[in-house]
């Protein structure tokens, strides 16, 4: 018998069906955000987004790299926003989001994430001495006005911090807050929080967001720091505050000065609760807002945006007013506890995330690669043809009986 034969007598006989391809679930298409081009620059463009075929951390609809909405419900606001995500405070609950793990530049939105880490270990009465390092920053950076040799408590660096975005404040905290290991060690910890938050898309470089290579964050990432920092009464107290008086430094400063608040959320939109603005060349504008209305508390993070349809705040503003007129529980994912992210990093790669399975360049037909089946087929065949060959000739070595 040929070897071609034998196979079709296998095959007729039911013991080797070829096997038909199991396509699965195909993976949906991605939803373009409402997006409103605008001419300017293009910003440094992020590193490589979500791996579409990993599990996406808060949800698997959260694992798109396009607009990710509840069905049924309104569309969100078109913004000149590479992404952003609207988010429930209180229940972790995602209302909507465009590409939410996408990572880009964090710019001074990286400040909520030195408050999430510093806050719980600096004294608010402890009084800190700048030093020229503290004021080493480039020439265009934002910058409270400290002076060297100038004493402040840290309840002070703090308000220079998240009102002004004082780049300057920022090192101070980093350095005092890092002890004998000074800023270096507080970027250690503010890394380490991240982790622990379950902001898998953040990695630090600098404490007050000056772009530097590597340094990353997520929309989604940023609305877990901010529940995390939102959920102490100390943040709210200092993030609120809408003017406070710089303390003198004399002879130097012998009369102080006085700051102001740069979130104008806080004055322009109603049950607003704090937030930070951001900006730098790479990251573009960046904005992160919490408003409360009628029991309920909504965080926005906006990345990437532009001033065209409005500024980054007064984005943030939009997806708040379609966010609160949201119907109570609508949801598309949810924010990570850091129970929760604990677990995920404890699970077996293989459980955390199933890894995607190579397609080949060429041969695909809806998502799937036939040339798989071919091949195990065309070994199959090829076995049960060597078998054949082998009994046919022992078959006539065999004397008849």
């Amino acid at each position: 018998m040929r070897a071609t034969g034998l196979v079709a007598a296998v095959v007729s006989a039911g013991l080797l069906a070829w096997p038909a391809p199991v396509l699965g679930a195909a993976p949906p298409a991605v939803v373009p955000c409402p997006y409103a081009s605008i001419p300017t620059i293009p910003p440094t463009p992020p590193s490589p987004v979500l791996d579409p075929a990993a599990q996406a951390v808060g949800g698997d609809q959260l694992g798109t790299t396009g607009l990710a909405v509840a069905a049924g419900t309104a569309a969100p606001p078109t913004l000149s926003a590479m992404s952003w995500i609207v988010a429930d405070l209180d229940t972790g609950e995602v209302l909507g989001a465009c590409a939410p793990h996408l990572r880009r530049r964090p710019a001074s939105v990286q400040k909520l994430l030195l408050a999430a880490t510093a806050l719980p270990k600096l004294d608010p009465a402890q009084v800190v001495e700048a030093t020229a390092e503290d004021l080493d920053l480039p020439k265009d950076s934002s910058a409270v006005g400290m002076i060297v040799g100038g004493k402040y408590p840290v309840s002070t660096l703090w308000l220079g911090l998240l009102l002004q975005s004082g780049n300057d404040t920022a090192n101070a905290l980093a350095r005092v807050a890092g002890g004998e290991g000074g800023v270096a060690a507080t970027i250690d910890a503010m890394n380490a929080e991240a982790r622990r938050l379950g902001a898998d898309d953040t990695h630090a470089v600098t404490p007050s967001g000056l772009d530097a290579p590597d340094q990353l964050t997520s929309a989604y990432d940023l609305a877990l720091i901010a529940r995390a920092d939102f959920a102490r009464p100390d943040f709210i107290t200092y993030d609120t505050t809408l003017a406070y008086q710089w303390p003198a430094q004399p002879p130097k400063d012998p009369k102080g000065f006085q700051i102001q608040n740069e979130n104008k959320l806080l004055t322009s939109y109603q049950g607003a609760i704090g937030g930070k603005t951001g900006f730098t060349d790479e990251a573009r504008h960046t904005y992160v807002g919490a408003a409360q209305r009628n029991g309920r508390r909504l965080v926005v993070t906006v990345m990437g945006a532009e001033i065209v349809p409005a500024r980054a705040w007064k984005q943030g503003t939009m997806l708040l007013d379609w966010g609160f007129a949201l119907p109570a529980g609508t949801s598309v994912g949810h924010l990570v506890t850091p129970e929760e992210a604990a677990k995920l990093h404890a699970a077996p790669p293989s459980a955390a995330a199933p890894a995607a399975v190579a397609q080949p360049a060429t041969g695909k037909t809806g998502g799937y690669s036939i040339w798989p089946t071919i091949l195990a087929v065309g070994a199959v065949a090829l076995t049960a043809g060597v078998v054949g060959v082998v009994m046919l000739i022992r078959r006539r070595r065999t004397p008849a009986a």
